[in-house]
């Protein structure tokens, strides 16, 4: 028996391998299919099944391209509709791979479908859950992504009850869950990506003894809104989308200077340059977004651009490759192509450059004291924003700034920093994008603001 664990940090994602006797199952693949067909070859086994917890809302997943490739089939759980072919399990259905079962058990509560499998070893004897984003470490799911349809306390109720038949499984079964720390389809997911199910029955705050009303008002409490993505990613995931190869090909296009500046004159086209912010801020192309594929890339670029807006990459040689599949897997589909060369291609042409300031954490502190007209900008989440900030900030979380800059004058000095630099940087291109024209980024960020002499908001 082999089961492992597949976790992608950008997206704070987990898909799963499993094998018995040369058959093999997928829980929840990436949309880079290659991989898990790559590990069964390897192996000398097929595999026989995908398993969707759910119809995820921050990835595309890449069931309808694997099962086209390997003549798997789609299992969904039970009051799920799609436009492609599927099994909808029934709950408590049995799958059979190798030595190995793997049941069905139907947790509603994220979405109406969510399901969780579970592993059943030779000896039949429950090995581990997939809870998919049912039950995470520390948490659970979001109830409120199916607004218009079933309200976020009905959800919250069906949760409730699903996870009844989560707590009689044994203490010693696995948890693998479908994300870890950061994704945002938890409240605050804990930092390791699996536990058992006696842990979390100790741990897990929505596991504790209490009542219906009072579990729906734990869990709908302090949710932060889901990212416009999410509804668009869901509905690929549900309906079908464009394949991976064609949007890879699409996108593996290499620009010509000329061909480059042709497309970006048209104002739809959004650049997005994926090189590190510290390379960044040195120079780059006017109009650019910076998501460096040191971070959270796809997650960023997904929450503040359109899935379908026409994009073109500039990055840093040798990383096209990967700047074009982390977007695929988050839903873009309309990549136009790449700067052959990269930023240094332009640079080279003697075209108009744009820059950031960066400057240190004693250099805002001296900034902010002794320039009353200086704006600070805090993009971190609301929560971590109440969790400790500086006196003078104003909360602009980095997802709303594409909506809320205007509220600022154009002219104005804008300090703007997050937690460690990356945020931030995203920040200060999307201000540069707009028109702003003094805009400083705080190396560190609030980590290492806090070190300085300055005052600060901090909870009681």
């Amino acid at each position: 028996m082999i089961v492992e664990q597949l976790y992608t940090n950008c997206l704070a994602q987990a898909a799963y391998y499993i094998e018995s006797k040369g058959e093999v199952a997928i829980i929840d693949p990436l949309r880079d299919y290659q991989v898990y067909i790559d590990k069964a070859y390897a192996n000398g086994a097929k595999i026989k099944y995908i398993f969707e917890t759910h119809f995820h809302a921050d990835f595309v997943s890449g069931h309808i391209d694997l099962a086209t490739k390997t003549g798997a089939t789609i299992i969904y759980g039970p009051q799920t509709t799609t436009n492609f072919p599927v099994h909808v399990a029934t709950d408590g259905e049995f799958f059979n791979l190798g030595e190995l079962k793997i049941q069905v058990i139907h947790t509603p509560g994220h979405t109406l479908e969510s399901s969780c499998f579970l592993l059943f070893n030779k000896e039949n004897k429950p090995h581990c859950l997939f809870s998919g984003d049912t039950l995470f470490v520390g948490d659970v799911g979001r109830p409120d992504l199916l607004g218009g349809i079933i309200t976020k306390e009905e959800l919250a109720s069906h949760m409730y009850h699903s996870l009844k038949k989560l707590t009689t499984l044994p203490d010693d079964v696995i948890l693998y869950p479908a994300h870890g720390p950061g994704s945002a389809c938890g409240k605050n997911i804990g930092k390791e990506t699996f536990s058992t199910i006696g842990e979390q029955k100790a741990n897990n705050y929505a596991l504790q003894p209490m009542s219906e009303s009072d579990f729906i008002k734990a869990v709908t409490d302090g949710i932060a809104p889901a990212p416009a993505y999410f509804f668009k990613d869901a509905k690929l995931n549900k309906e079908g989308y464009s394949t991976y190869d064609e949007v890879i090909q699409n996108g593996s296009n290499p620009l010509t200077l000329e061909d480059f500046k042709s497309i970006t004159s048209e104002n739809t086209v959004q650049i997005i340059d994926t090189r590190f912010a510290d390379f960044f801020e040195l120079g780059f192309i006017p109009g650019s977004l910076n998501f460096g594929l040191n971070g959270q890339y796809a997650i960023w670029a997904a929450t503040i651009v359109d899935l379908h807006q026409p994009i073109v990459l500039v990055c840093k040689p040798g990383t096209e490759e990967e700047s074009i599949q982390r977007l695929t897997r988050v839903g873009f589909d309309n990549i136009k192509g790449y700067l052959k060369g990269g930023f240094d291609t332009w640079q080279n042409a003697n075209e108009k450059i744009d820059m950031v300031i960066s400057i240190s954490p004693e250099e805002f502190a001296l900034d902010s004291k002794h320039n009353p007209k200086a704006v600070i900008i805090d993009v971190r989440k609301p929560s971590e924003f109440a969790s400790g900030h500086v006196a003078k900030a104003a909360s602009m979380p980095l997802s709303d700034i594409s909506d809320r800059h205007s509220e600022l004058e154009k002219n104005a000095e804008i300090l703007v920093h997050c937690a460690g630099g990356y945020r931030s940087m995203v920040a200060a291109s999307i201000f540069k994008k707009n028109g702003f024209t003094n805009v400083k980024n705080v190396w560190g960020g609030y980590g290492k603001i806090k070190e300085e002499i300055i005052d600060l908001v901090e909870p009681k």
